[in-house]
């Protein structure tokens, strides 16, 4: 990106869901969920300047899969704080969006776009506004958003606005793999055969890279079935995660994004450069998932 003078930079962290029960649905047709969600250090990038006039660009691989108009939520995540604590407060602002994340693809990436908008904004602007109301905002926007604003190891449930932070947590090394296939969050939640699931097992007592291991092993991800029957692709994602040494392979979230979990990141990176030369068309990306304590500077 090109950077103006007075502009910052902020990254948009991918979510992960390593496990997800659907555990309920309410009246208004929400699902209830519980969900073990990691953030990773790949993601997304925004910058907001100063302008005479908003604007709103985007630049990055997945650029062409992004509209431009109100129903993207880095401009409605502008507009709805805005609202909120008035126009006099909240000067013309250009923002820039980096599109590294596929679109449609199961790791929240237009509700960590939002919420990082809404962070970014925030500090822009000179706001003094606390996290519970930019949730409450995040949340008017999607029920993604207020997690993704927290960017760190959580158990959410509810419709994802209830969150428990997981102390403890160390970085994860990771590959994303997205075989190009978008999916549709409605469509798949529509095709599920069952909606109340059991809850989450209680997580380890010390969470490491064997003992999550283990315990994902005994969780779900329940959306993944009905996924995968409508986008089979999504099989050849987690075969080659497991032909390139994946520990533990599933689908995150609504699909087509597939995370393989390795003991170091060193190992990821070797596990992504062999899938990227077997799938050269694939989204492939080694990363860290975000531990629950990170020293400043580093989200």
């Amino acid at each position: 990106m090109d950077t103006d003078i007075g502009s910052r930079s902020w990254h948009a962290h991918a979510k992960i869901n390593l496990a997800l029960h659907v555990t309920g649905r309410r009246p208004d047709g929400y699902h209830l969920i519980e969900s073990l969600a990691v953030f990773t250090r790949f993601g997304d990038r925004v910058e907001i300047a100063p302008a005479d006039s908003d604007e709103f660009t985007v630049s990055g691989r997945y650029a062409p899969a992004v509209p431009l108009d109100a129903s993207n939520l880095v401009p409605r995540a502008r507009d709805a704080l805005r609202q909120a604590v008035g126009h006099e407060r909240t000067p013309p602002v250009a923002i820039r969006l980096e599109k590294n994340l596929p679109v449609a693809s199961g790791v929240g990436g237009g509700s960590s776009d939002a919420a990082t908008v809404l962070r970014g904004l925030v500090e822009t602007w000179g706001l003094d506004i606390d996290g519970a109301e930019l949730a409450r905002i995040g949340l008017s926007l999607g029920a993604d958003v207020p997690m993704c604003l927290a960017a760190r190891p959580l158990v959410a449930r509810g419709i994802g606005d209830e969150l428990s932070m997981v102390p403890d947590f160390s970085a994860l090394g990771l590959v994303l793999v997205n075989p190009g296939t978008p999916v549709s969050t409605a469509d798949v939640f529509a095709a599920l055969s069952r909606r109340d699931n059991e809850a989450l097992p209680p997580l380890p007592r010390s969470i490491d890279f064997h003992s999550l291991r283990n315990w994902l092993e005994i969780t779900r991800n329940d959306i993944e079935t009905a996924a995968l029957a409508m986008q089979p692709a999504i099989g050849r994602a987690l075969s080659w995660l497991n032909k390139a040494g994946s520990g533990f392979s599933r689908m995150s979230g609504s699909g087509a994004t597939c995370f393989g979990l390795f003991e170091t990141g060193n190992v990821a990176k070797r596990a992504a450069a062999e899938i990227r030369g077997r799938q050269p068309d694939w989204f492939v990306a080694a990363t860290r998932s975000i531990a629950s304590e990170v020293s400043d500077g580093q989200n």
